[in-house]
């Protein structure tokens, strides 16, 4: 039995704050694999909305702030929670339009073991 993982990471998603509307839009392609954690990073000066299916706010990012979520800490590679694998992240402003900055998320999954 082997509890080796090898981590792998997505290409990072990023938008410009020009991009960043009243409307959802994808931040990115979809996902690769099943995410087991991701970083989304809000330089901007607005909160942003993040949703998982372009109707819904999910997860609301402060301005000038990130979050990290570890859905699978400790779990092999077939249990815990996952994101399915193909998800799209879309992002939308959650205020006035942003001056500056960015918004992007940062993606790890992983490869191997049991």
């Amino acid at each position: 039995m082997t509890f080796g993982k090898r981590v792998n990471f997505e290409p990072v998603r990023e938008v410009a704050f020009g991009g960043i509307g009243a409307a959802y839009a994808a931040l990115g392609g979809p996902t690769i694999d099943y995410p087991r954690i991701f970083s989304i990073y809000n330089t901007t000066n607005t909160d942003v909305y993040i949703s998982l299916n372009a109707t819904t706010n999910h997860m609301r990012i402060p301005a000038g702030s990130s979050i990290v979520r570890d859905l699978t800490t400790n779990k092999v590679r077939d249990d815990g929670f996952f994101i399915p694998r193909g998800t799209t992240f879309y992002q939308k402003r959650a205020g006035g339009a942003p001056a500056s900055g960015n918004v992007w998320i940062e993606v790890i999954y992983a490869d191997g073991g049991t």
